[in-house]
């Protein structure tokens, strides 16, 4: 018993377990990846406080010209403008990886007036769809957009009430890239203009759904491919399975 015992251990005290233990990336890929990650939340950082700024400023004042079309439906604007800052402003903090793991209460707690916030701006976006003259195409990319955008949420939500902590990761990367559509059509729009195309409704209504169909796309692709490079790595010196470990 103690021999077999001595052998399921290695030279640490760790068990083993029978199957080689996950491989460490070498200190290059690890800079590389965390430069990644930096940049990409930079970019996504500067690209929101352009949008907050440009989206939320030109509504200051009521007799803003961006009424024009708001004015007898700005109560469902406004709802949709105060649940939306909400979301754009506390979803990055959910992702501070040694936040969430060191304060799992706060983290509980931004979650629910994340969801508050979300249901609030969820519900502006009804009123204004259903109150909308645009035409039929635009308003069914914005019915998307916003089912999207619950859908993801919810499914998460139940995720982590059922303990599945992974799944409900994963479904909330994929949420809050549908959050990031309005920022993504905003940025979108005049470069497609810019391009030599008509700002006609169809085409408002192609980008609307690119805006977060793209991005969760990616989000998969990108998931699948870094699970693909996990499953490759090469194992560390000496991280070899023992015969008699189970």
């Amino acid at each position: 018993h103690a021999c077999a015992t001595l052998r399921a251990t290695t030279r640490a005290g760790r068990p083993m377990t029978g199957i080689a233990p996950r491989t460490s990336a070498s200190p290059r890929s690890r800079m590389a990846r965390h430069l990644a990650w930096a940049a990409l939340w930079l970019l996504l950082g500067v690209a929101s406080l352009e949008f907050l700024l440009a989206a939320y400023g030109k509504y200051r004042h009521l007799d803003s010209a961006a009424y024009s079309m708001f004015m007898t439906r700005r109560g469902w604007l406004w709802m949709h403008l105060a649940g939306g800052l909400t979301t754009v402003l506390l979803g990055p903090v959910q992702f501070f990886t040694q936040w969430r793991h060191r304060y799992p209460r706060p983290h509980r707690l931004v979650g629910r007036l994340y969801l508050s916030g979300l249901l609030v701006a969820a519900t502006g976006a009804v009123g204004l769809i259903a109150s909308s003259p645009a035409p039929f195409a635009i308003r069914l990319a914005f019915s998307a957009t916003a089912l999207a955008w619950l859908t993801t949420a919810l499914t998460g939500l139940v995720a982590i009430r059922r303990g599945a902590v992974e799944r409900h990761r994963r479904w909330m990367v994929r949420h809050y890239a549908v959050t990031l559509a309005p920022i993504l059509f905003r940025l979108s729009l005049p470069l497609a203009i810019a391009g030599g195309l008509a700002p006609s409704p169809a085409l408002i209504a192609t980008l609307l759904w690119c805006s977060w169909v793209v991005p969760l796309l990616a989000c998969e692709t990108v998931r699948r491919l870094a699970g693909l490079w996990r499953a490759t790595r090469v194992p560390l010196p000496g991280a070899v399975p023992l015969a008699g470990a189970r």
